[in-house]
Parts: C-alpha cells; structure tokens; sequence
C-alpha cells in the first residue's frame, strides 16, 4: 500500500511538472508576443489627433475584445484535437502583425497592433483547456495563472533593456521579443498538446468538461445569473484597473529613477505571494468553502486598493511598495477568476460544461471595459494627469467591487441554506478533490 501511494505521489509530481510548467511558460511567452509595447512611451506622436499610445493601447484591445467576444462560442465548443493547430496559427499571425507594426509607415502601422489582440485573445481558453477537469486542476491552474502575475514585469523589463540598453527603437522591440518567444510556445504547445486525457478519477471528482452549445450556455447563464451578473461586472472594474495599470506604468511612475528590472522584481514577490496562497486553497477539499474563501479574499484587496487610492497624497508612499500594493492587489484579485474559481464553481455546482465559457466571457466583459475608460480618458480627460486618473478610477472601482463581491458571497451562503432547507441536510453536489501532495 504504501508503495502505491509513494508510487502515486511521484506521478502527480512528475504530472504537475510537466503540465502546470507548460502551461506557466506557454502563456507568459504570449504575453511577450502582446505586452512589451507597453514599456514604450512613444512621446510626441499622434494618431488622429489621439495620444499615440493611447491610441495603440485601444486598438489592440479592441482586437483582443472582439476576439473574446467571437472565443465565447469557439472556446466552448472547440474539440480537443483542434487546439495545437489553433496556438500555432494564433501565435504566427501574433508575430506576423508585430513585424508589420515595425515595417508600415507610421503612425499606421498602429492598425497592425488590431491583428495582434485579435490572434491572441483566445490563447488562454485554448491553453487552460489542457489542465481543467483533473483532481490536480486546481493547484495547475494556479501554476498557470502566475505566468500573468510575473510575465507582464518580465516583458517590461525586456522591452526597457532593449530599448534603453541595447538601442533597438521602440518599433522593432516588440518584434524583436516576440521573435525569441515564438519557437519556444510552438514547442510547449507540442508538449501541451502530448498530456494524457483525464481519467476516470479525475472525472468523479470534477465533473467531466465537455463542448457547450448555444443551448447549453445559455442554461448555465439563467441557473446562475445573480452571481454571474455580479461578477462579471466586477471583473470588468478589474480587468479595466489592471489593464490601465499595466499599460500606462510608464506614466504611471517614474521609471528613469529605476532599474529596467526593477518591475520584474515586483512582480516575481507577488509572484511568490499569490502562489502560495493559491496553493493553499488547492489543498482544501471543499469546492464550496474555496469559493468562499476567495470572495473574502478578493474583497479584502480590492478595499486596499480603494484605501491606497484614496489616501494617495497622504500616504506619500514610495513608487517601489506603491507599485507593489497595486500588483498585489490586482493580481489576486483577477487571478482568483482566471483560475481557482470558475474551477471549483462548476465543480461545486455539478455543471455539465467548461471552464473555458466562464472565463471567455468575463475577460470581453473586462476589456470591453477598459476601452470604453480609455476613450473616456482621451475625450473627457485629457487634460487630467495620468497618476491623479488612475487613482480616482481605483477608489471608485475598489470600492464597487466590494460590494459586488460581497453580494457574490451573500448569494452564495444562501444557496446553500436553501438546499439545506429543501433536503433537511447539508448539499453536497460536488465531489471531493483529493490532491495526493502530502
């Protein structure tokens, strides 16, 4: 018997090696084929009048949205053998449209920045597909989603030293990192695509992830609407603060007083942060007290960020532990939804689907929200410094989220007074997970 265990531990080892540090590395190679511009400032340039980059930021995302959009039908239907080919077009055309963006005359080769959100806003359905519906789901999901945390720093980082260090303009150096990034994705996505299909423990324990129809989506979205309306439209606050954060640090904070890899660094102690605490709550067994637990969690940092925000010039806090506050905040909050949630929520629930639809469609709920703040920044606050925009967004989003989440929380404790109510005792219609990482 305990031969077996230890036998078994090994292979869930060995498996979570594998899978969770394909899929970390995968996606933080995406996101070199999509962030570096943003280390760039592009001062002194316009695109129809706008902000430049302003205006490369919504063009991108615009593409990115409407490929969230068209993702919440395909990635709920796409079929497990059409993945590998689908990261490898994807990644292409993401290249092809960085190469165009240094080689069309400016300030139109913007437009090519369209093409790179659009072949890429569907990448991390298509790669969270791999790992979701295991007894391992959670703690690989977690592993994955640390790639956001620390690859955005990372790409900041590279595109400053190639910029600053190595004199590449800021027109070639997203190329020119994407370049490295896409044959080391093409080979993950092959490693990726070689991982054994679930098995039937696996499958008792969370629900086996199946295509969704039209139908099918539509069901899941009226069995559940009060809590999905509420969280989408707070990951929407989210993804808009996040977003913003991410793509205006530059006018954020000051970065010629820091090292180009002061921004890895940052990210790489959120980093360390948030995968502990996730891993934790993998080990926890109970789908419901997870989802529990990460409501309170996120409630807890977005009011930080809202009291941060607010208290911005009293607090006259030091750009480094500044940043990290937003970081660290921010990231466990979305993360928590890119990864454990949804997760342990169709688990729970007993849902008949993927997790892939929950989490298409709050990120084009998210982006489509971040482009509408950034038009109304370029029309109705022009003229408003970027760091008193960004903190009079945060205070009044943190707090909205709050609430939303709170009544997230609240809608769940009483559906499980309901079913207590209904059957006399405790509801129990998820499955235990077991983790086998003691």
């Amino acid at each position: 018997m305990d031969s077996t265990t230890d036998t078994k531990k090994r292979s869930d080892l060995l498996f979570i090696l594998w899978a969770g540090g394909a899929a970390l590395l995968s996606y933080a190679l995406v996101y070199a084929l999509r962030k570096p511009f943003t280390a760039a400032g592009f001062d002194g340039l316009e695109f129809l009048g706008m902000d430049y980059k302003t205006a490369a930021s919504i063009i991108q995302i615009a593409g990115y949205v409407l490929s969230k959009l068209l993702g919440i039908k395909f990635i709920s239907e796409l079929k497990h053998e059409c993945r590998l080919r689908f990261i490898i077009g994807s990644v292409a055309a993401a290249e092809c449209s960085l190469l165009l963006f240094a080689v069309l005359p400016r300030p139109f080769n913007i437009l090519a920045l369209f093409f790179n959100g659009l072949s890429l806003g569907c990448m991390w359905g298509v790669i969270f597909s791999f790992l979701e519906g295991r007894r391992l789901s959670g703690i690989l999901a977690s592993i994955m989603g640390l790639s956001i945390a620390f690859s955005s720093g990372l790409a900041k980082s590279l595109g400053l030293f190639l910029t600053n260090d190595l004199g590449i303009s800021e027109f070639w150096m997203p190329a020119a990192i994407g370049a490295g990034a896409f044959p080391l994705l093409i080979l993950l996505a092959f490693a990726l695509d070689r991982l054994p299909a679930p098995t039937a423990e696996d499958i008792a324990s969370c629900t086996e992830r199946i295509p969704m129809d039209a139908r099918q989506r539509r069901n899941v979205f009226l069995r559940f609407a009060p809590i999905l309306c509420m969280l989408l439209l707070a990951n929407l606050f989210i993804t808009t603060m996040q977003d913003i954060k991410e793509d205006f640090l530059v006018k954020l904070v000051d970065t010629s007083a820091l090292s180009s890899w002061a921004f890895s660094g940052i990210d790489s102690a959120v980093t360390l942060i948030i995968l502990g605490t996730f891993l934790l709550l993998s080990l926890i067994r109970s789908h419901r007290t997870v989802l529990v637990a990460l409501l309170l969690l996120v409630t807890a940092g977005t009011a930080a960020l809202a009291g941060v925000a607010y208290g911005y010039d009293r607090l006259q806090l030091p750009p480094l532990l500044w940043l990290f506050i937003q970081s660290l905040g921010l990231y466990t909050a979305y993360l928590s939804f890119q990864t454990l949630f949804f997760e342990r929520f169709v688990s729970c629930f007993g849902i008949r689907g993927n997790v892939g639809f929950f989490i298409i469609t709050i990120d084009f709920a998210g982006y489509l929200g971040t482009v509408c703040m950034l038009v109304f920044k370029e029309i109705f606050a022009a003229g408003l410094d970027w760091i008193e925009f960004y903190n009079t967004m945060v205070a009044a989003l943190g707090c909205a989220c709050c609430l939303l989440f709170v009544g997230s929380l609240l809608w769940l404790v009483r559906r499980e007074r309901t079913g207590i109510r209904r059957t006399g005792r405790r509801r129990r219609p998820y499955a235990v997970v077991s983790v086998n990482m003691q």
